[in-house]
């Protein structure tokens, strides 16, 4: 059994090695994916409001994004009012399902940017290169498997050595590099094996969601392209961005989004205090009716269902913010180890496999020889 598992892992290993590198690297990157964007374009990212400063109001904004941007609809209104971050209004443009991106100072609303690709700026395109390589649908199906091959690796590795837990801090320095690349790459998959499945799992799930409604929204090739605003033009957005905070106790929203498709309503998803530190930014929603305004459903986390909780967890345990920048930096960190087990594996496989053909060379020798 243990035989038969072992070569699973290696070829399992062998066969979504590249991809899985892909995914590692990018993810690592991602962590820190604000601050590199901060850090990139100053520009679009950072305001300088006072502490007193108010926002804009959330129409005002959108009006003013549409009027310099004609020729699109709004699907989408990043929420922010800590005094330095600006809000980002996602466009799509009329006649077509092309999404883009225009960040505004939400304090004197100056629109920041130009109508830009979701796969525009650096950190955007590494993450559509994470979750989907690239080809979309297709791609998003491909890391789905890949996914699933890592959480086999993660998982059927702790089972091959979970002995090696008794000497787990021990490194054969001076043997040969078959033995020491032996002890690196079971050191290293047992420390990092409990985040690579975590990220793993929750990177199946999501990859699993996405595929799940492209499949049952546009499984016969149609799309539904916006060419008019779906919603009653005499509804406020910044009224029923109030309502929300009436509605769910210490609610603070985090993200709009609008009617783009038949079946959406307009939905507020957002924060509240919580002593759960897996409660994610966007835990708790708020929907209203596209046409009326009128309130449809909310969603307190602190009062939802286990499994909600569970599931809403992903989020922070995927990207690894539960804990502030001590989290991030282990994830960050644990990310860039399929690199090292990568290489070790594939060098401890390269070397079997010659100490095979030698083997089979001898035995034809010695046949030849009697």
């Amino acid at each position: 059994m243990r035989k038969t598992l072992f070569k699973w892992h290696s070829y399992g290993a062998l066969i979504a090695m590249l991809p899985l590198l892909i995914i590692s690297i990018t993810g690592s990157i991602l962590v820190f994916k604000v601050e590199i964007d901060s850090l990139l374009r100053p520009a679009h990212m950072l305001v300088d409001a006072s502490v007193t400063t108010p926002r804009v109001s959330l129409d005002t904004l959108m009006d003013t994004m549409l009027s310099a941007n004609s020729d699109y609809e709004l699907g989408g209104w990043e929420i922010f009012d800590d005094k330095s971050r600006s809000d980002a209004g996602y466009l799509i443009e009329r006649g077509t399902e092309n999404w883009f991106k225009v960040y505004i100072n939400q304090y004197n609303g100056q629109l920041l940017s130009e109508p830009q690709t979701l796969t525009h700026y650096l950190t955007d395109w590494l993450l559509e290169l994470h979750y989907s390589f690239l080809f979309h649908v297709a791609g998003a199906s491909v890391a789905l498997i890949v996914g699933c091959i890592m959480l086999f690796l993660g998982i059927s590795g702790i089972i091959l050595y979970r002995r090696f837990w008794v000497k787990l801090f021990t490194l054969r320095f001076n043997a040969v590099r078959r033995i020491l690349f032996s002890d690196i790459h079971k050191f290293i998959g047992i420390l990092s094996s409990p985040v690579l499945i975590i990220v793993a799992l929750t990177g199946v799930y999501w990859n699993f969601i996405g595929i799940q409604h492209e499949l049952s929204e546009h499984s016969d090739g149609e799309h539904y392209l916006v060419s008019a605003p779906r919603h009653s033009p005499v509804i406020s957005f910044e009224a029923l961005m109030q309502q929300t905070e009436a509605e769910i106790s210490s609610y603070k929203a985090g993200y709009l989004t609008m009617p783009f498709e038949p079946g959406r309503d307009i939905t507020f998803y957002g924060e509240v205090d919580s002593s759960n530190p897996f409660n994610s930014e966007y835990a708790s929603f708020v929907s209203f009716d596209r046409t009326t305004g009128k309130l449809l459903a909310k969603q307190d986390i602190r009062q939802a269902s286990t499994l909600t909780v569970f599931l809403d967890s992903f989020r922070k345990l995927h990207f690894g913010y539960f804990g502030g920048l001590l989290s991030r930096i282990i994830w960050c960190i644990i990310g860039l180890m399929p690199l090292i087990l990568g290489f070790t594996g594939l060098y401890l496989y390269w070397h079997r496999r010659q100490q095979r053909v030698k083997s089979a060379h001898n035995r034809r020798q010695q046949v030849v020889s009697a």
